[in-house]
């Protein structure tokens, strides 16, 4: 959804329902080109402080794009640990604020407590990711290795990519937003999530995953970023055991890959990539079925 603006606000119109949010708004702009100015519209990208709530108790505060709030919220619950299952988030509601969006959740009374022992708080920028983690063991959580079937041939690796960059919408309206995506194991993209933050559009999918019904254990994870420590981690907690990214690892995200089990892959292109742990799930050579032909097409 788009919003035309007359002059800069601090916030988006907060007294839209959840639904209505703008993920963008249009903007004049003076634009310097081949020695000339010109006043033109720009489409630039929300983001808004998303606070989330857990039995009424504020958890955490992120800059996040204003959609699929519903999975970012899930999908930050089950990727941080703080529910081991879609089923202890019992309820989930959406609250606009004067001064942003708070997402409201209800979780297993089990769950709670074990937050509260946690006593983590995350105020911080868009998809902070580690910052406000109190100790040195939060942040060096190690998730149980994946149990992963997935196999994939480079080639439909990369033909998913160019089927996410023609979903990226968001992406196509202001050039400044991540996504994340769910490849099949038949080469469809089956969802996408995006978002100003990497780890939120990442969070999204995670959400989106869970209340899909999606078989894990033979997908992929796709990103437009690079694959951080926290990409990785989220990625093994919700189970997939195939990260693809288009942009280069870190050295502790491809050690927590190589720990967790999970083929991570990176500098993605047509015609080539890099494998940095477990490349045995991604098939090399010219002798693939006709399914994934097809789905070159």
């Amino acid at each position: 959804m788009m919003r035309c603006m007359q002059s800069p606000q601090a916030l988006p119109d907060t007294s839209a329902r959840p639904d209505e949010m703008p993920t963008h708004s249009t903007f004049a702009v003076s634009r310097w080109r081949q020695g000339e100015i010109s006043l033109s519209p720009d489409e630039v990208a929300e983001e808004v402080p998303v606070a989330l709530e857990y039995n009424g108790i504020s958890h955490a505060v992120m800059l996040a794009t204003p959609a699929d709030l519903e999975d970012f919220a899930l999908g930050f619950s089950l990727s941080e640990g703080i529910v081991s299952t879609a089923r202890d988030v019992y309820d989930i509601e959406v609250d606009m604020r004067e001064h942003g969006i708070a997402v409201r959740l209800e979780i297993a009374s089990e769950a709670f407590m074990q937050l509260k022992d946690r006593r983590r708080s995350l105020a911080g920028r868009t998809g902070c990711g580690l910052c406000g983690t109190e100790s040195l063991e939060q942040v060096m959580r190690t998730p149980a290795p994946v149990r992963s079937e997935a196999s994939f041939h480079t080639d439909l690796i990369q033909a998913a990519f160019v089927q996410l960059q023609l979903r990226q919408a968001l992406q196509s309206y202001t050039g400044a937003t991540h996504a994340a995506a769910w490849l099949r194991a038949d080469g469809h993209v089956s969802l996408v999530r995006e978002d100003v933050g990497r780890h939120n559009a990442l969070d999204k999918l995670a959400g989106a995953l869970a209340r899909s019904g999606e078989d894990i254990s033979t997908g992929a994870v796709l990103v437009t970023s690079r694959a951080s420590y926290e990409m990785v981690l989220k990625t093994a907690a919700i189970g997939a055991g195939v990260l693809a990214a288009v942009s280069a690892p870190t050295a502790l995200a491809v050690r927590l890959a190589e720990q967790t089990n999970m083929t991570l892959a990176g500098f993605v292109r047509a015609g080539a990539h890099v494998v940095y742990a477990h490349p045995q799930r991604l098939q090399h050579g010219l002798q693939h079925g006709l399914q994934h032909e097809a789905s070159l097409v």
